[in-house]
């Protein structure tokens, strides 16, 4: 088939979208990513002339080029439409570098959602490649190459092979074994409450007590609860004082990266890579059937922005207005009209159509498409709606001058709350306390008043939500690069989860250890954050990429021949197992290796001998009955159980068994990790039991 233009795009499915839009006389192909990088084997980096990169064609991209060479040649022109982001304009770059293009052509299309007028209004205005851009790309790649390839050989020297060094990935670590420090370190404190129940016309409520004399009074000990309970002579409390107001509360904006990230893990434990992969799917463009072909259904996902734009707003506007009437719709958000398939790059992340309602397309989605997809429009349809509004009343409640107050809301008008409420982390849920009419002078009847005794608890471990919210808020990293942080610091066996938190290994602690005292400016949130400051200067024409790599190098290099000549190799010693080997009869040790700990023989290398370390959990195997069920991990470090007579017995579970079985079926129960505690369940059918706390 004959073609005039050539267009060039990153991924295939995004290529068979926009073919379709463009019709007969444009071909789109795929590079598949990159096709020129730094070799993975040597630095790549001419330090000494201005540092200079040595790019290469990546190994296995050649019948690519081949084919990408091919197609130009026969085209009359060929436009780069990758992606509208930094690393999309570098892709850019390199093609026109492997295709002899003019860098002074307009061949460069950006679009931020792949439909079919944001496309082919895309084309009627390309532009250059944008150098400032790609020179902002090249300094961060050149930035983190000089960081890690310069102390990751170091730590295989000093500490064991396969280590590894990042610029993002030692702040991100350094936070998470910080919160373990603070962890270890914290002494908890006593301190008590006095929550109460009350009675009014048979509606119960709750209050907590606030003090004495309308002061507030501070419960340290049971001694000083005792001296306010020792007030309290009967069941009948005045009330003294009764505050109603009016709360307004207002919707969250639009998703960026990173706040669909934290909110897809709150929300549907979604993790950041998962959340990032359903969101490419999402973009690029899902077959709808019924003559609507395959659509891109959310703008670009890799944004800082929370804007929308006015296009969008006006189509909101004439959704929620049909639906949910003009009150619902929030008048200082109203949009001017734009014309028709205008274009506004940097948007926040949103429907590409709000009129394309998440069950109005649910059939051709899978589950966890369908899940995000309906994230992405509820949140996006809600930040233009109006505030809920809130009736709240607090209550002042006293016997003998001891006072209980209560603090309740109801919801008054639903505003955006009707479609959307955004979700809190664990831990900070908020609980409606709905109070019944109360006035001043009224006499209400304590139903139970039972003091409580608390200890301060500790700061929770990061969870993957949590570790991208302070990250972001830190100014570390950029929203791409959170997905890939968190998957190297695991990989690495710097870190592992554990009940969705994240807990520093051994291993992790040691690689710290070095980074603080040899590389203090690595692992500096400051100096990071100012990093990122830089690069952007770099994007706006304000600083030049050659300079502010000079400006990190040299100190950089004092630091890394400081570290050169003063570390000492750092031994990680075996462990005894406390049992031999059944091979040689060599005592087996315990050694640290890529994925945790493992037993080996201590005969190495003339005894190869190596063993799992296996945690049983006291149970039997409910299929075989002879085995024992033991704790294992996925190559991810995800923990299921088997069998310990594997492959004899084939029994695995992704939760815990608890050795009883179902009262109504005989199948095994287990305990499952629920919100608000454990609870066990059938494996096999609809039995539960109540959750522990």
């Amino acid at each position: 088939m004959s073609y005039k233009y050539l267009v060039i795009v990153e991924s295939p499915a995004k290529a068979k979208t926009i073919e379709k839009y463009l019709g007969k006389n444009y071909k789109v192909v795929a590079s598949v990513g990159h096709i020129r990088d730094l070799p993975k084997s040597k630095m790549g980096i001419d330090i000494e002339n201005n540092f200079e990169p040595h790019y290469i064609n990546i190994r296995g991209k050649g019948p690519v080029i081949k084919d990408l060479k091919k197609y130009a040649k026969k085209a009359q022109k060929v436009y780069l439409a990758a992606d509208p982001d930094r690393e999309g304009e570098a892709i850019a770059w390199h093609l026109a570098h492997i295709l002899e293009l003019d860098l002074e052509d307009n061949n460069r299309v950006v679009f931020n959602e792949i439909t079919k007028e944001a496309v082919k209004q895309a084309f009627k205005e390309p532009r250059k490649i944008n150098i400032d851009l790609v020179d902002a790309q090249q300094a961060r790649r050149i930035l983190d190459r000089l960081v890690g390839y310069s102390i990751s050989p170091l730590l295989w020297k000093k500490v064991k092979k396969g280590l590894s060094a990042g610029r993002v990935q030692s702040v991100a670590l350094k936070m998470i074994i910080d919160r373990e420090e603070e962890i270890r370190n914290f002494k908890p404190e006593e301190y008590w409450s006095i929550p109460g129940t009350f009675l009014k016309n048979k509606a119960k409520f709750s209050a907590n007590f606030y003090g004495v004399d309308g002061k507030k009074v501070k419960l340290s000990t049971e001694k000083d609860v005792k001296e306010v309970t020792s007030k309290l002579t009967g069941r009948d409390y005045d009330v003294v004082k009764v505050t109603k107001k009016e709360r307004k509360r207002n919707p969250a904006n639009p998703f960026t990266t990173s706040s669909l990230q934290q909110e897809a893990a709150r929300k549907l434990n979604f993790r950041t890579r998962k959340t990032m992969m359903v969101a490419q799917q999402l973009y690029e463009g899902i077959k709808l059937g019924k003559g609507q072909g395959t659509v891109g259904l959310i703008t670009y996902m890799r944004t800082d922005s929370t804007r929308l734009s006015d296009t969008a707003k006006s189509e909101a506007y004439d959704f929620i207005v049909e639906k949910y009437g003009q009150e619902f719709f929030d008048s200082k958000k109203k949009p001017a009209k734009k014309a028709e398939g205008a274009q506004d790059a940097h948007e926040a992340i949103r429907p590409s159509s709000v009129m394309r309602t998440p069950e109005s397309i649910k059939e051709y989605l899978d589950k966890d498409q369908f899940k995000l997809y309906s994230l992405i429009w509820s949140r996006m349809v809600a930040s233009l709606m109006s505030p809920a509004v809130m009736d709240t009343m607090r209550v002042d409640l006293t016997q003998n001058g001891v006072m209980f107050v209560a603090n309740g809301s109801k919801v008054k008008f639903p505003g955006f709350m009707k479609v959307y409420v955004e979700g809190k982390d664990e831990g900070k849920e908020e609980k409606d306390n709905i109070l019944p009419e109360l006035e001043v002078g009224d006499v209400v009847k304590s139903v139970d008043i039972e003091p409580k005794q608390h200890f301060t608890q500790p700061p929770a471990r990061y969870s993957e939500a949590t570790l991208v919210k302070t990250l972001e808020e830190q100014g570390v990293g950029r929203p791409s690069t959170y997905a890939p942080t968190l998957e190297t610091i695991q990989r690495r066996y710097y870190v592992k989860l554990n009940a969705r938190r994240f807990e520093p290994t051994e291993l992790g602690e040691i690689v710290n250890t070095i980074m603080c005292e040899y590389f203090p400016q690595i692992v500096d949130t400051t100096f990071t954050a100012e990093m990122e400051k830089e690069l952007d200067a770099i994007a706006e024409h304000k600083e030049k990429w050659v300079d502010v790599i000079s400006r990190f190098y040299h100190p950089f290099e004092k630091e890394l021949a400081t570290a050169e000549e003063k570390m000492e190799k750092i031994q990680i010693k075996d462990e005894p197992a406390g049992f031999d080997c059944e091979e040689c009869g060599s005592p087996m040790v315990i050694k640290l290796g890529k994925y945790g700990k493992f037993y080996a023989c201590s005969n190495f290398p003339d005894c190869r001998n190596t063993k799992a370390i296996v945690k049983k959990i006291g149970v039997t195997c409910p299929t075989c009955k002879k085995g024992d069920v033991i704790e294992k991990k996925t190559k991810k470090n995800r923990i299921f159980y088997g069998c310990d007579r594997y492959p004899d017995c084939e029994f695995t579970s992704w939760d815990k068994p608890i050795g009883r079985d179902c009262p109504k079926c005989n199948h095994y129960l287990v305990q499952k990790k629920v919100r608000g505690g454990m609870q066990i369940i059938c494996s096999n059918c609809d039995y539960q039991e109540d959750v522990q706390k």
